[in-house]
């Protein structure tokens, strides 16, 4: 390989394909989801790299030069020969079918499986997915481990016999009636618990992880009422019967006839994907797995932090706006 070739990058190539195929930089960056500049970036350096002028950049787009139109020729060439390269792998690998189960809660499904799922589509089109909503996470664990499901996402920590994967960090808010305005976003204690808890029922994990960090910070609370689907319990909370704590994930979107406030201690809870460690599973599995892993992790969503982000300091204050 020459010195030259050895420097290029795929990226490199991408880019000025995309800029012959559509003619300007901000469309090319459009295609391939990255900024203006870094599509200018790539070039310049590719024409450095080169030392050849690719493209006439002018007020009405860019326009390839007669090399930069040889070299694009050549550009698509060796992508297309990428792409049949890893079309024979996922062939050899035995990704070109399959199908896998995932395991997930409602939440989930709703915020996180949608793009995942689209990214799946596009890598792996020969492999189905099939989708099962579950109450708990316990209820998840119990079909992973009788085979009734491949992947699973499950509340870490997780049972031994799991291998798993950290993918998300979802806080836990206070979630009140609309009429209740304080004027910061943490709100105190004695203001939460000046109207009834609404909670999920105790064998819920989510309900345990609330309890049990409330009997840690000595908050002597019991819940008034117990309710099984987290839609009853906003719907409660808008009618002015109590407040709750809930996973913001689980409480997107908000209601109009509600507001979220953070807590004076934050805490989460660790959303994972888990495998069963000893099955033996087919490769579809673990690229499912993967890309789910991959997606989740540029996914932003509201109130949501990285696993490996710290958690604000905020100003804490319950005094009414």
């Amino acid at each position: 390989m020459g010195e030259i070739a050895a420097k290029l990058k795929l990226s490199q190539l991408r880019t000025l394909v995309a800029i012959a195929d559509r003619g300007n930089f901000s469309q090319a960056a459009l295609d391939l989801d990255i900024s203006q500049s870094a599509v200018s970036h790539a070039i310049a350096t590719l024409e450095d790299e080169l030392g050849a002028i690719l493209l006439n950049r002018g007020r009405h787009g860019a326009t390839l030069t007669d090399t930069g139109r040889e070299i694009a020729d050549s550009a698509r060439k060796i992508l297309e020969l990428l792409n049949d390269i890893e079309r024979q792998a996922k062939s050899a690998r035995g990704l070109d079918s399959g199908h896998v189960r995932v395991a997930c809660f409602r939440s989930v499904a709703t915020h996180l499986l949608p793009k995942a799922i689209e990214h799946l589509r596009h890598r792996y089109p020969g492999i189905a997915i099939a989708i099962d909503e579950y109450d708990t996470s316990q209820d998840i664990e119990e079909e992973l481990r009788a085979g009734r499901a491949d992947v699973g996402f499950v509340l870490l920590p997780a049972g031994s016999e799991f291998e798993t994967w950290n993918v998300m960090m979802d806080e836990y808010w206070a979630i009140v009636p609309s009429s209740d305005r304080y004027a910061t976003e943490v709100i105190a204690w004695e203001d939460l618990f000046s109207r009834p808890l609404i909670l999920p029922p105790r064998r819920f994990l989510c309900a345990q992880i609330v309890l049990d960090r409330f009997a840690k910070l000595g908050l002597n609370v019991e819940p008034s009422y117990e309710v099984r689907e987290d839609s009853t319990i906003l719907s409660m909370v808008a009618q002015g019967l109590g407040a709750t704590v809930m996973a913001r994930l689980a409480a997107e979107p908000i209601p109009a006839q509600v507001r979220a406030y953070r807590l004076p201690v934050p805490f989460h809870r660790h959303i994972g994907l888990a495998i069963l460690a000893n099955a033996l599973h087919l490769p579809p599995v673990f690229a499912v797995r993967d890309a789910l892993k991959e997606t989740i992790a540029h996914l932003t969503l509201p109130g949501q932090p990285r696993p490996e982000q710290p958690w604000p300091n905020l100003r804490r204050s319950g005094r009414p706006a």
